[in-house]
């Protein structure tokens, strides 16, 4: 879990300029644990939430600061491989999401940015692959479930 220092903030602190950026992600098994991650971070955090479900009757409103953006990814709507005419596979959307938020918002390299992921195993390892990975996040910089494993290069967990 991402523990902001907000210690160092007063009023004459340019907020906009050391804000931290978050990308959270998460899956249908993961609501509960997702809206917990969501609730801990800061009021002024500022980044996107992506979460994949299998229909678009699974969406639902979730409380998230009001600098954040949520993309819900329905399977049931989107296709799976071009040209073969699947539907999408689990952990699919949500990968393809995260590749394409990271290749424009994080086009100058990660920065600052923070992740939080939630969801079953294949959704969690190829969301953590494609930030490490493509996108040059360090493993430092993301939370994902203890269980799965997933920090290897840098010798936590």
């Amino acid at each position: 879990m991402y523990q902001p220092d907000h210690a160092a903030h007063t009023e004459a602190t340019a907020h906009h300029d050391d804000r931290v950026q978050f990308v959270v992600t998460g899956d249908e098994t993961s609501l509960a644990e997702l809206q917990s991650e969501l609730a801990l971070l800061p009021l002024c955090a500022t980044g996107r939430v992506f979460v994949e479900v299998p229909e678009p009757g699974d969406v639902f409103p979730l409380q998230v600061p009001m600098r954040m953006t949520v993309t819900w990814l329905p399977r049931s709507v989107r296709g799976g491989r071009p040209g073969t005419g699947q539907r999408c596979a689990p952990g699919q959307a949500l990968r393809r999401a995260v590749r394409a938020w990271s290749a424009e918002m994080l086009c100058d390299g990660p920065g600052d940015t923070r992740a939080v992921i939630t969801g079953d195993f294949r959704s969690v390892s190829q969301v953590h692959e494609v930030l490490t990975e493509q996108a040059g996040l360090p493993e430092e910089h993301i939370t994902e479930p203890e269980r799965f494993g997933l920090r290897h290069r840098s010798g936590t967990r």
